[in-house]
């Protein structure tokens, strides 16, 4: 994958303006639904923000990691947040359980404040678009 990246822009921090894959034959696409923070049992652990956001990103990973897939694959992010006040109020946490569970990989992202999510205790729903390249 490439990042894009206009050459007069002031560089992004922790995301992408865009990514550019040429699809190799053996690629796939790799689609994961969003993903909020509850654990493999679907029961929350907690109310806080940041903690929802790292179980969130552990749950994108185990979805990954079920198709063959890592982190680095990642060429797309959609995040949901239910208050943007308590998203940008939580940018250090957030930036320290991402760099933890995902790396200094920062693909091509969006976030969107929404009116809720079907999961009342939901903070933040992730989805992912993954390009996962053929086996070696």
């Amino acid at each position: 994958m490439k990042i894009l990246q206009p050459p007069d822009w002031a560089p992004p921090r922790g995301y992408a303006n865009g990514m550019m894959t040429e699809m190799q034959a053996g690629s796939r696409l790799l689609f994961v639904s969003g993903q909020i923070g509850w654990n493999s049992q679907c029961e929350f652990e907690t109310d806080d923000f940041g903690l929802q956001v790292a179980q969130a990103l552990r749950n994108v990973v185990a979805v990954l990691a079920a198709g063959e897939a890592r982190p680095e694959h990642i060429a797309r992010m959609t995040w949901y947040v239910k208050d943007k006040a308590e998203y940008v109020g939580a940018y250090g946490a957030i930036g320290e359980h991402y760099r933890a569970i995902i790396g200094r990989h920062f693909p091509a992202m969006t976030a969107v404040e929404v009116a809720d999510l079907v999961e009342p205790r939901a903070k933040v729903e992730i989805e992912v678009t993954a390009v996962v390249p053929p086996p070696r």
